[in-house]
C-alpha cells in the first residue's frame, strides 16, 4: 500500500534530484524510494553479510544455464586470451 510523505529539503537539491530523475527516467519518488528501500535494507543486512543493494539490483538480469561451470568458462577465456 502506498502512503503519501511530505519532505522539506532545500531547493537546489530538490532540482539537482529531479534533473537527475528526469535523465534517468525514473520518478522522483521511484528514485527515493529505491534510495531508502537500499538504506534500509543494507543496515538490516550488515548482520548478515549478505550482497550488497547493488548486486541484488543486478540479479535476474541474465539468465544463465543451471549446468554453467564458470570456473571452466573462465579458464576458456584465459586460454582464448592469452594465446
Amino acid at each position: 500500500m502506498d502512503k503519501k510523505l511530505t519532505l522539506k529539503l532545500k531547493d537546489r537539491v530538490i532540482e539537482r534530484a529531479k534533473v537527475y530523475a528526469h535523465n534517468h527516467k525514473i520518478s522522483l519518488s521511484k528514485m527515493i524510494e529505491s534510495y531508502l528501500d537500499s538504506l534500509t535494507k543494507q543496515e538490516k543486512e550488515k548482520s548478515n553479510h549478505s550482497i550488497t543493494p547493488l548486486v541484488e539490483s543486478l540479479s535476474g538480469v541474465i539468465n544463465l544455464p543451471a549446468d554453467l561451470d564458470d570456473k571452466k568458462e573462465y579458464r576458456d577465456y584465459l586460454d582464448e586470451k592469452y594465446k
